[in-house]
């Protein structure tokens, strides 16, 4: 959207980015500047920089970049539009907009109206005749009336139109209800209800807005869950269940679960930080979502298979983060005579809360938690089996980045194979010089290959000629850091650049010079992608001496006149060869040699 320039200038003026970031993430000041642990993505050491002075951020972990609307855009997965209106609303200031942006607006909240509505529909379908079923389903799992107001849960009805009819005659049209993923589309073309005959539970997010529904069915049929799709309201890689209950916990952690109904039994049993991810995997947008909340996280999926493999899939995710890790692994228990798998709901109801509190103030560390892995595939009493656990857990522990860590646990995988703790140690000690020379050989290829490294990730702002891009880059710094040193007139041409992003980057700021306004990066968050946003904050972290800055800026402009020259010196030679063999070929009658 084209909002006026004026009124972004005095938002941007309005919205410090050390304050607006510094109420996502504590902010250290060190050096003039501010430091802290990316919100982007998980790390331990502080990589994610805040300049006040230039009012953008950089993180020199996942290269993300920008000024003060970027870092909303990303932070709270909003449009351009949606985070001009977010900070206005936070520094009490009026939005103009224009036709087609506020109709997209409208869009956005008509689509959440209707989720409100229609939960409030399925909560009132729960309390009718229509919902005995459910209300049936909910006392057979022992899930009382508080519990479930406390969650909003509702009802679909055994109808193929219950919905769709109620809320169009609410005034909600029919695009509206496939968009929201409420009503789905039959081969005849024909709408019918997509949830029906399920206990209903609405997806909330953290500002408290309705933005899905998860589906659950009341006997074995499948699907189980039902889940609503993705829309322009919702995204299951970035939300999470229960998080807007969990966020007000006064407990220190949050405890991550694979079901909806895991959270609500949870929570009814007093664990009220319970959380779950919506039908995928752990994210790494969701670990940043978490991170805003806490620094403890506690693992408590499935005990089958398919529960392991998710722990060890956050693990992953989550190695080398902020968080503190812990696995509580949930017993199996007997039924029938067979050892089967539980879930949290399971031994909240057959073990009971106190229960489950022992094994969440007992849970182990995701160290443990992977030692125990590997322990389990081999037979320990047998010699060659203990020989390949100790090669496969040397590997493991060879990874931790503690020494006294390392030590621990070594010995404790020591006394696991009854082997003696120096000899594991030697073990380790050999896993981590293949690790290091594994790192070095990989850092001397990059190093071999400069260009390679210094190259963006994306494709499309790739540049042809590395001394010519670093000049590039140089000339928008020095116009960036002092404007002082723009000359009368445009002292190069936008074809002599060879990033095309850097050649579009000045003309826009020559282009905000004409017209007498500010020229910095965080003006021109409205017109950059947010990746090159990200590439350009990167490229001013690189220091510039002031009393250098002219001769620097005459030095970088020669460098990429030269380089251009050089270009097209090419150019014409290779146009001349060109056009020598062809009068040389065999089309001219000559005979080819």
């Amino acid at each position: 959207m084209a909002f006026p320039q004026s009124f972004l200038e005095e938002l941007i003026a309005r919205s410090d980015i050390v304050d607006v970031v510094g109420s996502y993430v504590p902010l250290t000041s060190k050096g003039g500047s501010y430091w802290a642990c990316c919100p982007f993505h998980s790390e331990k050491t502080p990589s994610f920089h805040v300049l006040s002075d230039k009012q953008i951020y950089y993180c020199f972990g996942c290269k993300r970049g920008g000024g003060v609307i970027n870092f909303i855009m990303e932070e709270e997965n909003l449009s351009f539009p949606d985070a001009v209106r977010f900070l206005a609303k936070r520094a009490g200031m009026e939005v103009p907009e224009e036709d087609g942006d506020r109709e997209e607006s409208r869009r956005r909240m008509r689509l959440l109206d209707l989720n409100r509505d229609a939960a409030r529909f399925f909560y009132q379908t729960l309390q009718g005749p229509e919902g005995r079923a459910v209300q049936d389903y909910l006392d057979r799992r022992k899930i009382t009336r508080a519990t479930a107001v406390k969650f909003g849960m509702g009802a679909s009805a055994d109808s193929w139109d219950a919905l769709l009819t109620a809320m169009t005659k609410k005034g909600y049209s029919k695009s509206e209800l496939l968009s929201a993923g409420l009503v789905v589309q039959g081969k005849n073309g024909r709408l019918y209800d997509k949830f029906r005959s399920r206990l209903m539970l609405p997806v909330i997010d953290v500002r408290g807005d309705v933005v899905a529904f998860g589906g659950r069915v009341l006997d074995k049929s499948e699907p189980k869950y039902m889940n609503s799709p993705e829309t322009p309201v919702y995204s299951k890689r970035k939300t999470l269940y229960g998080l807007n209950l969990a966020k007000k916990s006064k407990r220190p952690n949050i405890i991550l679960c694979e079901g909806n109904l895991d959270i609500v039994t949870l929570h009814q049993a007093g664990f009220d930080n319970a959380v779950a991810s919506m039908g995928t995997a752990l994210t790494t947008e969701q670990t940043r979502l978490l991170s805003r909340y806490t620094k403890e996280l506690v693992l408590c999926y499935d005990n089958d298979n398919a529960g392991k493999i998710a722990t060890e899939r956050a693990l992953q995710i989550l190695n080398n983060s902020e968080f503190t890790v812990r696995v509580l692994q949930l017993p199996r228990r007997l039924q029938d005579g067979e050892s089967v798998k539980q879930d949290a709901d399971d031994f909240i109801k057959y073990q009971g809360a106190a229960a489950f509190e022992q094994l969440l103030s007992g849970s182990g560390s995701g160290v443990e938690f992977r030692m125990t892995q590997v322990a389990g595939k081999y037979d320990l009493s047998d010699d060659r089996a203990r020989i390949a656990y100790c090669g496969e857990i040397s590997e493991l522990l060879a990874g931790l980045a503690g020494a006294a860590e390392r030590d621990v646990y070594t010995k404790r995988a020591a006394e696991k194979a009854g082997i003696d703790a120096a000899a594991m140690a030697l073990e380790v000690q050999r896993a981590q010089k293949r690790l290091t020379g594994k790192a070095r050989r990989a850092q001397l290829r990059k190093d071999l290959n400069p260009a390679a490294e210094l190259q963006p990730r994306e494709r499309s702002l790739r540049f042809e000629n590395l001394a010519s891009a670093r000049a590039e880059e140089g000339v928008l710094r020095l116009f960036l850091l002092d404007d002082s040193l723009f000359p009368p007139k445009p002292p190069l041409r936008t074809e002599e650049f060879s990033c095309p992003l850097y050649g579009k980057v000045f003309e826009l700021l020559w282009a905000l010079r004409a017209e007498g306004r500010e020229v910095s990066l965080t003006a021109l968050a409205g017109v950059l992608e947010p990746e090159e946003m990200s590439f350009l904050s990167g490229a001013m972290q690189n220091p510039e001496v002031p009393e250098k800055r002219e001769q620097a800026l005459r030095d970088y402009i020669e460098k990429i006149h030269a380089e251009y020259q050089k270009k097209t010196s090419s150019s014409d030679r290779l146009a001349i060869l060109t056009e020598k063999n062809r009068k040389n070929g065999p089309g001219d009658g000559r005979k080819a040699p």
